[in-house]
């Protein structure tokens, strides 16, 4: 009979896994909390629009381990339609004015050139070093598996890259800057408004546009919930089964070994290797008791900054809204919407170029912007139904700017918080991905396997710094990976 697996968390990395699992001849199940899979990769429709809550770009359309996975989990197949945007985001300051940042970085360079030749000498420099950023590939084995040979293979066309990682990978965004010494007012306001008032990684300022660069990181046309979807066929064709509305609220261990789990309601399910692709602190420090710690899990948990959970503010506009703009972000300073003051202003994705997100003839708009925990955690349900009601109105007024007349062919408005967020994901304090990459641990990520503890393993953005949807369904793969080594099977990643 072939060995369970039980996997915690239906999000994308669970799915990774369970689908990989399926693959390899395991009796794979996964418990999902929510009546949904796909965790922060979702959407939910309003009165016939569809409001996004993941996905504007995901790296490895086109080529790389990443792609390599996106294929094989039905992520990217013969019918999906990827576009790429041109500009990337377009920024506006405090006096509105305007700010491009273009998706090819030649044409960026040119651009930037041209409005500030005080500074054509940092640049070209900045420009540089994106480029050569443009060459970090990832490793399609987990780290455990890889030989000195996976790794001097790669020396010749990644010498380039490791020069930009030694040179500034301790470095903030604020420092790079610095060392640029940019003598533009206007290029100095937007970099430091958008990247230098926090601990946040020049490496991933820097590696920013790389993807882009290459037409490696499009946006995928229908958005977050089909994606997972897609993943959600392909795990049930292979056999495996996924179980919703269901919670962990133990790891069962005997002897040092996991046996299996117990759910909230009391039912246990056993298991010969638990895969977790939960919120990482929930798993370590909740089902496991804390008792299964490294040093550096201790220290990260206790040290590495999160990311600042958002609120979603989604408009159903009853009118077509064009705009060459995928992104607009403003960085005017003290505005407030409900009682957030906005340090890093708000962005606005205008969906218009996705015609499945809105009726025809009409248009999906999203604004977010950064909202602290601690506002939230322990806010009742009278103030939590009066701040919501405060944030549309005060969202609304933000959306008018940027779109004169807009407010009266508004017809849905809805908005998610970072409570919305905790109830359907469990994430730790509503960080979306996880850990913010500073210049302390932007090259640094948490083990798979916890010490002590056997046939368990860690999933997902928990793991890596900056998060995101590549390095979870990496992170899937990479665990049946070692679970075929344990038990001494070839690893198939094609099915």
């Amino acid at each position: 009979m072939s060995k369970k697996v039980v996997i915690i968390g239906g999000g994308i990395a669970g799915l990774s896994a369970g689908i990989y699992s399926a693959m390899n001849g395991f009796e794979t199940e996964i418990i999902e909390m929510h009546d949904v899979a796909g965790g922060q990769c979702t959407a939910w429709d309003r009165k016939g629009y569809r409001f996004d809550y993941c996905l504007h770009w995901l790296v490895g359309t086109s080529k790389g381990a990443f792609h390599e996975i996106w294929k094989e989990t039905n992520v990217i197949n013969n019918e999906t339609e990827i576009i790429d945007h041109k500009i990337h985001s377009r920024i506006l300051d405090n006096d509105g004015n305007e700010f491009i940042i273009y998706s090819n970085i030649d044409r960026w360079e040119k651009y930037l050139i041209e409005l500030a030749p005080e500074d054509e000498a940092s640049i070209k420099q900045m420009c540089k070093d994106m480029r050569k950023s443009a060459l970090l590939e990832p490793f399609a084995l987990a780290p455990e598996l890889r030989s000195p040979w996976d790794y001097i293979r790669i020396l010749p066309q990644m010498m380039p890259v490791f020069n930009v990682i030694r040179k500034f990978g301790r470095m903030t965004c604020q420092e790079y800057f610095d060392k640029l010494n940019f003598k533009s007012q206007k290029i100095k306001s937007v970099f430091f408004s958008l990247y230098g008032n926090r601990d946040f990684s020049a490496l991933a300022f820097i590696f920013m546009l790389g993807w882009f660069n290459q037409k490696n990181a499009g946006y995928i046309k229908g958005g977050s919930f089909p994606l997972a979807q897609r993943m959600v066929e392909k795990f049930e064709k292979l056999g495996g089964k996924l179980s919703y509305k269901k919670r962990v609220e133990k790891i069962i261990v005997e002897n040092n070994v996991v046996k299996g789990v117990l759910l909230t309601d009391g039912t246990t399910i056993q298991a010969d290797f638990v895969i977790s692709a939960a919120d990482g602190y929930s798993t370590i420090f909740r089902m496991l008791d804390a008792k299964y710690m490294s040093k550096e899990i201790d220290f990260a948990y206790k040290n590495w900054e999160l990311f600042t959970p958002i609120v979603q503010v989604s408009f159903g506009v009853k009118k077509d809204i064009p705009s060459e703009f995928p992104i607009i972000i403003n960085i005017t300073k003290g505005l407030t919407i409900g009682k957030t003051m906005l340090d890093n202003g708000y962005s606005v994705m205008n969906y218009a170029y996705d015609s499945t997100m809105a009726p025809e003839g009409k248009t999906t708009i999203v604004l977010r912007f950064d909202s602290p925990w601690k506002l939230w955690e322990n806010m009742d349900a009278t103030a939590y139904k009066a701040e919501k009601l405060q944030i549309k109105k005060d969202a609304t007024v933000c959306l008018e700017k940027i779109y004169p007349g807009i407010t009266e062919y508004i017809e849905v408005i809805d908005v998610a918080t970072p409570k919305t967020d905790v109830k359907y994901t469990g994430v730790k304090d509503g960080a979306y991905e996880g850990f913010m990459p500073s210049k302390d641990n932007m090259m640094k990520s948490l083990k798979m396997q916890l010490p002590g503890l056997q046939n368990f393993y860690m999933a997902g953005q928990w793991l890596f710094p900056g998060g995101g949807l590549p390095p979870s369904a990496q992170t899937g793969k990479w665990t049946v990976q070692l679970i075929c080594k344990k038990e001494k099977k070839p690893f198939v990643s094609n099915k």
